[in-house]
């Protein structure tokens, strides 16, 4: 009659461990299978999201040699207007790129989000599975090893029973590694979800540049036809003017290099100390549109460019990227308007298509003080003739030199 209640307690032992095993298993299945039929569906998403965004590099690139093709042919309305036409359809192209950037991004946030939410669950079911085990084990070992000997009829039938305790003392082991190794990877998924994140922020403010480099240009487009009237000849004229606008500028700012800072040595104020830093950017965007005798600028023809162009809406505050003298202060109506500073170490600095500033000539401005505001729309107040939409001109010169900006620019 003992081995009644011993054998009832080995029935119930098995078939619970096993029913634990069998609902487990089952409920991992049915939850992967609907996991995976999603990451599938995302995963299809994705790839044609991708497909868009390869026509989409493809057609920008061909707006580009358009360009530069026309670029390289004579400077005549027809073909500048072509070239703005061109220079619009591409930056709708940038804009739907990103938009499909975006996009794409999207659907890797939603799929990193359903993997943390499989992990999370599984995370979960692992921490049940532990505790029903070690239940099991309690239930089992609540017996000491005299009553257990004394229960079973050989010393065989209770090693087998010792055998089962070790193999669920196994699976609660493997259960232990597989939380740790779920826990880990749920860390890495949100720290891929993290940067998704922050690269969607930047996504998306790249799409408001591009949204406004498609206005600009639209705008340059509509100032050229108004100068011109669509006349050949009144284009030329307008290119013989600012070429003219833009000497006469070089040569003023070459000039008061030297003037400037002789003065300043006649008044002991030559010995500007530069900011351990160096120089900082004197506006708060730093998306370069043009670079330093850039072979892609729309002038070059007439000039290299001696600065970088930042885009800046219309209007943006610059500030002085380093203590110094204003040595000039030269706005005048529609021409071009610009500031120069002075500085130490040999360094000068100029801000071109201003629309207002606050300072005067011969004034002292600390680094980081605010000097002016940005311009560049055609047709305003310091835009001048060479410009092809709103942004700062920045020029910094070495002993009276152009010098590349970025390489004194953190």
């Amino acid at each position: 009659m003992r081995k009644y209640p011993k054998i009832r307690s080995l029935f119930w032992f098995l078939g619970a461990f096993f029913l634990l095993f069998l609902v487990t298993t089952s409920a991992r299945g049915v939850s992967e299978d609907v996991v995976n039929g999603e990451i599938r569906q995302l995963n299809g998403e994705i790839r044609s999201n991708q497909e868009l965004l390869e026509r989409l590099d493809r057609q920008k690139k061909e707006y580009s040699q358009a360009i530069s093709q026309k670029r390289d042919e004579a400077k005549t309305l027809a073909n500048e207007l072509s070239i703005i036409d061109n220079r619009i359809a591409k930056a709708e192209i940038e804009i739907e790129n990103t938009k499909a950037q975006m996009t794409e991004v999207d659907l890797e946030i939603k799929r990193t989000s359903i993997e943390i939410e499989e992990k999370t669950d599984k995370i979960e079911k692992e921490k049940r599975d532990i505790g029903n085990i070690l239940k099991l084990i309690y239930r089992e070992s609540d017996v000491s090893a005299l009553e257990v000997l004394l229960l079973n009829d050989s010393l065989a039938e209770f090693l087998n029973r010792v055998k089962y305790l070790e193999d669920i003392n196994k699976e609660m082991g493997d259960s232990l590694e597989e939380l740790k190794k779920l826990k880990s990877e749920l860390e890495d998924k949100k720290a891929e979800l993290d940067v998704e994140n922050e690269n969607l922020v930047k996504l998306k403010s790249e799409l408001e540049r591009n949204k406004l480099a498609l206005k600009d240009e639209r705008q340059n487009k509509d100032f050229i036809l108004a100068e011109t009237k669509n006349s050949e000849k009144e284009y030329q004229n307008l290119l013989a003017a600012a070429k003219k606008e833009q000497d006469n500028a070089a040569a003023e700012i070459a000039n008061l290099e030297r003037s400037v800072r002789l003065k300043m040595e006649s008044l002991r104020k030559d010995k500007i100390e530069l900011n351990e830093n160096g120089l900082i950017w004197p506006v708060s965007g730093r998306y370069i549109t043009t670079y330093f005798h850039d072979p892609e600028y729309p002038f070059r023809y007439l000039f290299e460019h001696p600065a970088i162009d930042i885009r800046s809406p219309q209007g943006s505050p610059i500030y002085a990227p380093a203590s110094g003298y204003v040595a000039r202060v030269s706005l005048n109506g529609t021409a071009y308007g610009y500031i120069m500073l002075i500085h130490g170490d040999g360094l000068s600095t100029v801000f071109g298509h201003i629309s207002k500033s606050f300072v005067g000539d011969e004034e002292y401005v600390v680094q980081g003080q605010k000097i002016a505001l940005s311009g560049g729309l055609p047709g305003t107040t310091g835009a001048g003739r060479l410009t092809t939409g709103p942004h700062l001109h920045f020029e910094v010169r070495k002993d009276g030199v152009p010098v590349n900006p970025l390489e004194y620019l953190p």
